[in-house]
């Protein structure tokens, strides 16, 4: 049996209801809370309840992707704070992963950066850092890194260090109720892709393996229902495959989808999730024609043939035609041009996410799947 190492929060609170416990558990962390969310409207139960408990709040609102200057901003914002919760999707996360990181640190943001920076390591421990999530994609609540934009390199870079890890995970599934169908897509083939790269990348251990064999299937299942109506037993399902995805990928690695979706989430104003789905079955394709050893591979394939109940030859193009019936675009669609071909794949071949992925792939490889996609 091979050697792995295994980091994750420090807890994981999970199911229905538990977001109840957020307000308490902050306090008893700090009683200056700096909470950053997406929608307002949306994150006023927590404020409520923070202040109920006699917290000082200050708010934070993150519009879009975390760039360079929004995470400055919300680092001095942040000055005096005891604990920082996030309460949203993987964008809204990721800031707060950053501003608890660089609230105590005495180096500037580019120091830490990896590509565009210095790659230095934090010189002081984070703050305590609650993750809540509202979407079921990213799993960015179970991660050691946060993903921030550089729009001068055009690039999408990561801050990261094993201690960003969240003190507390807190994941209710019924804050994804009802999710607009758009996101709950591009979330949710994000969140299945995140869950397949770890199991065939060439860093898969045996608890990445337990995690991902049982979440493939059942994330697509429930993707699928989720694409015919609400259902709270999907939701739960997909909550459960995100949280999966977010233990594996930090514990294991990810591959040429992920390697692809960083640079072009750079080049071009897309979902993340909705790259990494359009990617998906292409990049699958690709591997598998490839690969020394396609059998993890084709087992993929085999569960993505039995959630949609066709034979395993015609499984690719049926997961692009649902896919696309489903209003997921295509990177053209998405604002991708052949101009960005070059420059995309270049990123790419030297992306962190590549470096696990089971086939070796080329700049030139890399540029013939995008232009398929």
């Amino acid at each position: 049996m091979s050697a792995f190492a295994f980091l994750t929060a420090t807890e994981i609170l999970f199911g229905r209801g538990t977001a109840a416990q957020a307000a308490a558990r902050a306090k008893a962390l700090g009683g200056t809370v700096f909470l950053l969310h997406g929608s307002p409207a949306r994150a006023d139960w927590l404020g409520d309840a923070l202040a109920g408990q006699g917290c000082k709040v200050t708010r934070f609102v993150v519009q879009g992707e975390p760039d360079i200057a929004m995470i400055e901003a919300a680092t001095e914002a942040a000055k005096g704070a005891q604990v920082v919760v996030s309460l949203g999707g993987g964008a809204v996360i990721d800031a707060g992963k950053a501003v608890a990181a660089m609230v105590p640190a005495t180096r500037p943001l580019m120091d830490h950066l990896e590509v565009i920076g210095k790659s230095l390591p934090l010189d002081h421990a984070p703050l305590p850092f609650i993750a809540i999530p509202t979407t079921a994609g990213t799993g960015a609540e179970v991660t050691r890194n946060a993903v921030i934009g550089a729009p001068g390199h055009q690039r999408k870079v990561s801050l990261r260090d094993k201690r960003m890890l969240p003190a507390l995970a807190i994941i209710d599934p019924a804050l994804t109720d009802h999710t607009p169908k758009n996101i709950t897509l591009a979330s949710g083939l994000d969140a299945i892709t995140q869950v397949i790269e770890p199991y065939i990348c060439t860093r898969a251990n045996r608890l990445t393996d337990a995690l991902c064999r049982d979440a493939i299937p059942q994330g697509l299942r429930a993707l699928r229902r989720l694409m015919q109506g609400e259902d709270a037993a999907a939701r739960d399902d997909m909550a459960w495959v995100s949280l999966c995805g977010g233990l594996a990928l930090a514990n294991a690695g990810l591959g040429v989808i992920h390697g692809l979706a960083g640079p072009l989430g750079g080049l071009i104003a897309a979902p993340h999730g909705a790259i990494c789905g359009t990617l998906l079955p292409k990049g699958l394709a690709m591997n598998a024609e490839r690969a020394a050893d396609p059998s993890r591979i084709r087992q993929v394939i085999g569960w993505i043939a039995e959630a949609f109940d066709v034979k395993p030859e015609k499984a690719i193009c049926t997961l692009t035609q649902w896919s696309r019936q489903n209003g997921l675009p295509s990177l053209a669609q998405m604002g991708f041009t052949p101009q960005h071909l070059h420059q995309a794949a270049e990123a790419a071949a030297t992306s962190s996410s590549m470096q696990a992925n089971p086939v070796r792939l080329s700049a030139t490889d890399l540029a013939i799947l995008m232009a398929t996609a």
